[in-house]
C-alpha cells in the first residue's frame, strides 16, 4: 500500500473518468468527482479519507481493489465490505463509528490488516475467522491507548508471520496473552515492554523462542537525553559507514555531528505495566535490579507449566 503521506498523489480528480492506467485512487468528501471511481477497470488500491456513506457504500461494489484504506470515518458497520472478496490489505485510521469487526473475518483473501484509533471497538473477536492473516497490527495512540479486551482471537492465526502492538492496554487477567503461543509461524513481534503486565512478558518469552522481537528481560537501560560525541573520543574519526556498523551506540545526525547517551540520564526501566524504574547508579539499583531478575526468572518457569499445558490441547 502506497505510503500515507502519498495519498495525496492519487487524487480522484486528477483521473480520468474509465482511465485504464489508474490503479491507486484517494478520495472523500470534498471531491465532487468521485463517482469516476467506478469507472476505473484497473483500480488495486482505494484510499477513503473522511468519506462519506455515500462513498463508503459505493466501495462495496468495487470487485477489483485489493488494497483498502479508511481514514478519518465514521460508518455504523462495515458491512459494506463483505463483498469485496479480492481485499488483500485492509488499513483502518480513525475510524470510529464501528464497533463489530466480523465483516473483515470474511474477506478471503486478507492478508494485512492495520487496524488504528477504533475508538469503539473493544473486542477483537470478530477477526477470528480471518486465518489468513500474515500481517495485523493493532494501534492505538500517544494520547488514548487501544483497549483488547482479550486475544482469544489469535487461536486461529496459523499463518501470522507478523504482529504488533502499540498503545495498547488489555482488559483481560493473566494469561491473556497464551493464544499467542499458538502462532507457530510467527517471525516477528512487535510491542513495548511498558503495555502488558510483567508476567505476560515473561510468557510470550517462554512462548515465542526465537521470534524477532520476543526478548524483553527483566529490564533494560534508558538514557533520557545525549551529548554530543567529545572531539577526543576516538569515534569521533571513524567513518560514517565504521560508526553505523561497529557503533550503534553512536548516532549520526543529518549534519554529520555525533550524538551518544548521556551518562547522567541513564535510567534502569523494568519490564511491565507501571513496573517502575531505578537511577542508574543508585546505590539502590543492584538490588532492584537483582530483585527484579529473580522475579522473571520464577514468572518464566510459571509460563513455561502453561505452555506445555496449552499445547496439549
Amino acid at each position: 500500500m502506497a505510503p500515507n503521506r502519498e495519498r495525496y498523489a492519487y487524487r480522484i480528480d486528477d483521473v480520468p473518468e474509465g482511465s485504464s492506467d489508474a490503479t491507486i485512487v484517494t478520495m472523500g468528501k470534498e471531491d465532487k468527482n468521485w463517482s469516476r471511481v467506478l469507472t476505473l477497470p484497473n483500480l488495486v488500491e482505494l484510499t477513503l479519507h473522511e468519506p462519506t456513506a455515500e462513498q463508503l457504500a459505493a466501495t462495496g461494489t468495487i470487485q477489483s481493489i485489493k488494497r483498502l484504506r479508511i481514514t478519518h470515518a465514521r460508518p455504523p458497520t462495515l458491512d459494506f465490505i463483505r463483498p469485496m472478496d479480492a481485499l488483500e490489505e485492509v488499513v483502518l485510521e480513525y475510524v470510529s463509528g464501528v464497533s463489530d469487526l466480523s465483516p473483515l473475518g470474511t474477506l478471503r483473501s486478507l492478508r494485512a490488516l492495520h487496524l488504528e484509533n477504533l475508538r469503539r471497538v473493544s473486542d477483537f473477536g470478530g477477526l477470528a475467522a480471518a486465518t489468513g492473516l500474515r500481517y495485523l497490527a493493532i494501534y492505538g495512540t500517544t494520547d488514548w491507548e487501544q483497549p483488547v479486551e482479550d486475544f482469544e482471537f489469535l487461536r486461529g492465526f496459523s499463518q501470522l508471520e507478523v504482529f504488533a502492538l502499540w498503545q495498547i492496554k488489555c482488559r483481560a487477567p493473566y494469561p491473556a496473552m497464551l493464544p499467542a503461543v499458538k502462532l507457530l509461524r510467527l517471525k516477528k513481534l512487535r510491542i513495548h515492554r511498558s503495555y502488558l503486565s510483567t508476567d505476560e512478558y515473561a510468557l510470550l518469552e517462554e512462548g515465542l523462542r526465537g521470534v524477532e522481537g520476543a526478548t524483553w528481560g527483566p529490564y533494560e537501560t534508558v538514557a533520557r537525553s545525549q551529548i554530543q560525541l567529545p572531539k577526543d573520543d576516538i569515534r569521533s574519526s571513524l567513518s560514517d559507514e565504521d560508526i553505523r556498523g561497529n557503533h550503534p551506540e553512536v548516532v549520526v545526525q543529518y549534519d554529520g555531528q555525533r550524538f551518544m547517551d548521556d551518562p547522567a540520564s541513564r535510567w534502569f526501566e523494568f519490564t511491565g505495566r507501571a513496573a517502575g524504574r531505578v537511577k542508574y547508579g543508585s546505590p539502590t539499583a543492584q538490588a532492584r535490579c537483582l530483585e527484579k531478575s529473580e522475579q522473571y526468572d520464577r514468572m518464566k518457569l510459571q509460563a513455561r507449566e502453561l505452555i506445555e499445558g496449552e499445547h496439549t490441547r
